[in-house]
């Protein structure tokens, strides 16, 4: 004998697998989905009698919303650019305020005589 192991090949959870070994399934309910771009999403749920069906679901296909009405499903979100801290700034202040808060900051460094 070649120094073998008594359970060689055999790992857990291995055998026949089946409804008697794992129990009866929870009954499931298929709800359709659609996104904007026509793709048709089918997940399942448990039915119970608290169940609540999520209005939107992802499309997993394309990332889009998913909505329940076929005619007429959610429209994509929208996607702003990215903005720069400057950006930002701008939708604040005016160019006047700027160019007050510019003064005020140089009148700053000229009274500590760190500029002329």
């Amino acid at each position: 004998m070649a120094g073998g192991n008594a359970i060689r090949g055999s790992r857990v959870g291995a055998g026949p697998m089946g409804e008697a070994e794992r129990g009866d399934s929870a009954p499931r309910v298929f709800v359709s989905y659609w996104c904007a771009n026509g793709h048709q999403t089918r997940p399942s749920f448990a039915q119970e009698s608290s169940l609540v069906v999520p209005e939107l679901w992802d499309c997993p296909r394309c990332g889009q919303p998913a909505g329940q009405d076929e005619q007429n499903p959610p429209a994509a979100p929208k996607v702003e650019p990215y903005k720069t801290h400057l950006a930002y700034v701008k939708e604040r202040r005016s160019d006047a305020d700027g160019a007050a808060i510019l003064d005020e900051a140089l009148q700053t460094l000229r009274d500590r005589g760190l500029i002329q």
